[in-house]
């Protein structure tokens, strides 16, 4: 009896205990003050964030897990800040970033669901009167890798710059650049015993675009993407990594150490250098007119982010918006045949230039020419480096079998995979390949890979006969050991496919680049229909056309956009001065 009476005290003190904390709970709750978690899925993963609230108002917010990628860390300052300042979950996604901030957005509102608290939302001040026009000497639109190149140039060289985005957040699809930056004759080359020359970088980029690309425009490319790696490194890039991609005759591509991502990480180094050198950096800043006499361009009318509208005058404006890939409509409009094609590109690539330089009647060059990258995830988006098959993987079928020489041009993979069965492919590597390139740890932390110890068992994962692919495998290490393959004559087998463990994700073919864009000449200045110079204006970048041809290299897409936005940025500044 003693011993049941001392297991019912003990019991009725736990039950006391956890009614006391039950009340400490509800009295937190009721007395509007505590700390509370909340979590929401962003586009990479779960976000979790933990809520301080104080007398019924939200005083701060820390985000304890987080996959976004990097260059979203200033959207999570800025939504965080908003929240704070309105005191309520209930604010607008910002632009640019919809998926993360709404992540963030949806994770507060867990956290301020599960305390039990009634905010009251605090009305924010909103401008009443109009932003004021202003005037600089270089105006930059669109701060990707191309305006953030320019805008450092120009700087550089002594001019005042105002680089303008219309999105929260800087980068553009620059910030998607996985693959590297194509240069010829490098130190990191030479260093790597590499034997190039720019003339090979030529041919390449010309048979690449089927010859109908500006041989005076890819000459300034090939001629000067040497300069534009040094420059880079100088002001901070790390370039030092060197690769293949398809259409290369050698490797050329330049990455960060290991094969990282290049985008995300000249994004990072170039704004930081432009917040350095004191460029002004204004987001949600969109362009919705040229302003111009005449011929000469004299500046731009921008909108901001709350509806105000104003003028930047300047003595010379940069157009560095982008392509037109994330514009369905442009898409079919230019391409019928591509109707309903998912795409790699970030939101804003809509070709806005397209429309704002109309009334300078402006010619437009190669807008047909629309790239699909082969190897995209069906339904996700998310695009695989070419770089992994530049470091080994091969393409397999639904029979298991090669179809192509996995390192032709992104045209050619993209047409044969379309012709396969459910016009899609596997994408297939092994642990040495893994191994050899930073970038792939990403697609692993996105739960993009099937993973298996064996190639048996990796073709039970993914559905194909396993026989037929163990067969290919062993056929293709046996080309990379004889240095020939027999089938398609791939010439860059860097690696035997046989260290465990092995991978798959099935790929096929996105809306990736637009070739076409504004005509300009070697001096990156704007020309119209009638073959004259736009007084005052210059582009750089996917929002131009003529570089690519029909068809555009991996890796000449990052040389392109910085190689000209530095020509952009040092003839502005020269014009400015006059």
């Amino acid at each position: 009896m003693k011993y049941l009476r001392k297991i019912g005290i003990f019991l009725l003190v736990g039950i006391m205990i956890m009614a006391l904390a039950g009340c400490g709970a509800s009295k937190k709750a009721s007395s509007g003050s505590g700390t509370f978690e909340g979590e929401a899925k962003g586009k990479n993963g779960v976000i979790k964030v933990e809520v301080t609230i104080e007398n019924k108002e939200i005083k701060k917010i820390d985000v304890v897990e987080n996959h976004e990628s990097e260059f979203t860390k200033d959207t999570f300052t800025k939504v965080i800040d908003t929240i704070i300042a309105a005191n309520s979950a209930e604010v607008d996604a910002i632009s640019g970033a919809t998926i993360t901030s709404s992540a963030i957005i949806s994770a507060v509102a867990d956290a301020v669901k599960k305390s039990g608290i009634e905010l009251t939302p605090k009305k924010t001040t909103e401008a009443s009167a109009k932003a004021e026009n202003t005037s600089t000497d270089v105006v930059i639109v669109g701060a990707g890798g191309a305006g953030f190149t320019a805008a450092i140039e120009a700087k550089e060289n002594g001019a005042n710059v105002i680089l303008v985005e219309k999105n929260a957040v800087v980068g553009g699809n620059t910030n998607f650049a996985t693959g590297g930056l194509n240069a010829a004759e490098t130190k990191a080359q030479k260093e790597k015993g590499i034997d190039d020359s720019v003339e090979l970088f030529y041919q390449d980029t010309m048979k690449g675009g089927k010859n109908k690309n500006n041989p005076e425009l890819v000459k300034v490319l090939t001629e000067n993407a040497t300069k534009t790696v040094d420059w880079l490194t100088e002001r901070g890039a790390d370039l030092s990594d060197v690769g293949r991609m398809g259409g290369a005759s050698v490797n050329r591509c330049h990455r960060p150490t290991g094969g990282a991502a290049v985008g995300a990480h000249l994004v990072e180094v170039l704004h930081t250098k432009a917040k350095e050198l004191g460029v002004e950096i204004r987001t949600e800043t969109k362009a919705v007119e040229i302003l111009h006499e005449g011929n000469k361009v004299t500046g731009i009318k921008v909108k901001d982010g709350k509806g105000n509208e104003y003028n930047i005058n300047a003595k010379a404006t940069i157009i560095t918006t982008g392509g037109f890939g994330a514009s369905q409509d442009m898409v079919i409009k230019f391409k019928p045949e591509l109707k309903g094609f998912g795409t790699t590109n970030g939101p804003g690539a809509t070709g806005d230039a397209i429309n704002l330089v109309q009334p300078l009647d402006v010619a437009l060059v190669d807008m047909t020419e629309i790239q699909t990258h082969p190897t995209v995830v069906p339904g996700k988006g998310k695009l695989i480096t070419e770089a992994v098959r530049g470091n080994g993987a091969i393409l397999v079928n639904r029979q298991a079998k090669r179809f192509i020489n996995e390192l032709e041009t992104r045209d050619v993979v993209s047409k044969a995979e379309l012709e396969q069965e459910g016009q899609t492919a596997f994408l297939v590597f092994d642990q040495n390949v893994r191994e050899s390139l930073k970038a792939i740890e990403k697609y692993a932390k996105l739960g993009l890979l099937t993973e298996a110890s064996s190639v048996k068992e990796l073709a039970e994962k993914i559905g194909v006969d396993a026989a037929e692919l163990e067969k290919t495998v062993n056929t293709y290490n046996s080309y990379v050991q004889a240095k020939e393959d027999k089938d398609f004559k791939r010439s860059n087998m860097k690696t035997q496919l046989n260290k465990a463990s092995f991978y798959a994700v099935e790929v096929g073919p996105a809306v990736h680049h637009t070739m076409g864009g504004l005509k300009i000449n070697t001096e990156a200045q704007v020309i119209t229909n009638a073959g004259e110079v736009v007084q005052g204006l210059f582009a750089a970048g996917e929002v131009t056309g003529g570089v690519h041809g029909a068809n555009r290299l991996g890796g000449n897409a990052v040389a392109d956009i910085t190689t000209f936005g530095r020509i952009a940025g040092k003839n502005a500044v020269e014009l400015a001065k006059k």
